[in-house]
């Protein structure tokens, strides 16, 4: 009788060629491994956020520094930047600097002193050293006589801030979007970049976009009244970010809606509500918020403009799921009020913007959202709000929007903003 076999007893016959072909890979794949490991602790680069605080004894604290956008203030702004800029520019740590930007600007005794975050990227096994070195490059040129800043001494240099705080900082200020002129062309229009409109968001009901509206704070939206004549419970409502509507960035719900008090949905006079979110929203370089103008804001005729939204592409059209900008001019309120084009219906707190020869316009479910100006700086300015119209795109009847600096008075004494 046969006895069974020993399972795998077999007389190895490995070859000197094969020991070493397989010694030669283990060594590879070991080298690989450690290469990696090196990289990503030597060479791989974390973003570190840095509060700052510097004096100017030169200037004296104005009324002027706490109106954003104020001429003063974004000049000044840009020369602080533009100093700490030079100064790491220049320094061994120019290929870890990435940009500065100034906070905020307070009184002091000894002149103004201004709150500035520093943005760096750190190797992940060097950053205290590195941090050291920052503050050092800092100390050394702060000492030199030709830099009207100087270090404030009630505060040390560099105090690390969370990442998402910082980003939220960076990205407070109003009307940073697309860098204009660009050609574009919502009706007719073309699909937007992604951080090209961030104030741009979507009001929905059961998941179905109805409006567009603009983020004009931390926690408030301005929009049209009219997207409210038939759901007028804030619970019903969501509102979501981003410049698609099936992969939103975010979404908030409602805390409250309030429109304006003259507002009556067999009219088009008062087309105008703002929104309060459940929660402020962190703002990033995907999402901002727009500049609102002042009452004494003017717009000449034929000035170049942009509307934005989720509105079908053309009269009894498809909607789009990625947000639609187009790029119209302003039309004066008297050419409008033409027999034949609107007879008179466009008040003083409308503004009229298209193309008497039509095809580019705002649509249906473009409703609420924003019509925007670039200053001079590339500041975004809101305009309008979409409002009413008829048809999409048609000739001699371009779209109507509520005029933004008539009510301007109105939204401050809602938002405070």
């Amino acid at each position: 009788m046969y006895q069974p076999g020993i399972l795998g007893r077999r007389k190895c016959s490995w070859k000197p060629w094969m020991v070493a072909l397989t010694t030669t890979a283990v060594l590879l794949a070991l080298a690989i491994i450690i290469g990696l490991l090196v990289y990503f602790l030597a060479y791989d680069q974390k973003t570190y956020y840095y509060q700052a605080s510097f004096l100017i004894p030169s200037i004296k604290y104005s009324s002027d520094l706490s109106v954003e956008q104020s001429r003063l203030r974004t000049t000044l702004k840009e020369k602080l930047s533009n100093e700490i800029d030079v100064i790491f520019q220049r320094s061994s740590l120019k290929h870890h600097y990435v940009k500065s930007q100034v906070v905020n600007f307070r009184p002091s005794n000894d002149g103004l002193k201004a709150d500035m975050l520093i943005k760096f990227q750190f190797p992940l096994n060097n950053v205290d050293t590195l941090k050291r070195q920052a503050d050092s490059i800092l100390h050394k040129k702060l000492q030199s006589t030709d830099l009207f800043l100087k270090r404030d001494i009630s505060l040390p240099y560099l105090r690390e801030m969370n990442a998402a705080q910082a980003e939220n900082i960076l990205n407070s200020d109003c009307g940073l979007g697309m860098e204009y002129p660009q050609t574009a062309r919502i009706a007719d229009g073309k699909p937007a970049d992604k951080a090209s409109w961030p104030w741009q968001s979507s009001l929905q009901v059961d998941g179905v976009h109805l409006c567009g509206a603009s983020l004009i704070g931390s926690q408030w939206l301005l929009t049209s009244a009219h997207c409210f004549d038939t759901y007028k419970n804030p619970k019903l409502w969501t509102v979501s970010f981003g410049t698609t509507l099936s992969r939103p960035l975010m979404t908030r719900k409602m805390a409250s809606i309030i429109i304006h008090e003259n507002y009556a949905a067999h009219k088009h006079d008062d087309d105008i509500a703002v929104v309060k979110l459940s929660s402020p929203v962190l703002f990033s370089e995907n999402l901002r918020r727009v500049c609102l103008p002042d009452a004494t804001f003017q717009v000449l005729p034929k000035s170049k403009v942009f509307v934005t939204g989720w509105g079908a592409l053309r009269a009894n059209g498809p909607f789009p799921n990625s947000l639609q900008e187009v790029e119209i001019e302003i039309i004066s309120n008297d050419v409008c009020n033409q027999v034949n084009v609107y007879g008179g219906a466009v008040s003083s707190g409308m503004i009229c913007a298209g193309f008497l020869t039509g095809k580019l316009d705002a649509c249906e479910g473009d409703s609420g959202g924003p019509l925007v100006i670039s200053s001079d700086r590339n500041i975004w300015y809101l305009l309008g709000i979409v409002s009413w119209g008829i048809d999409c795109g048609k000739e001699n009847k371009p779209g109507i929007y509520t005029r933004v600096t008539h009510y301007r008075n109105w939204i401050k004494s809602k938002t405070n903003i």
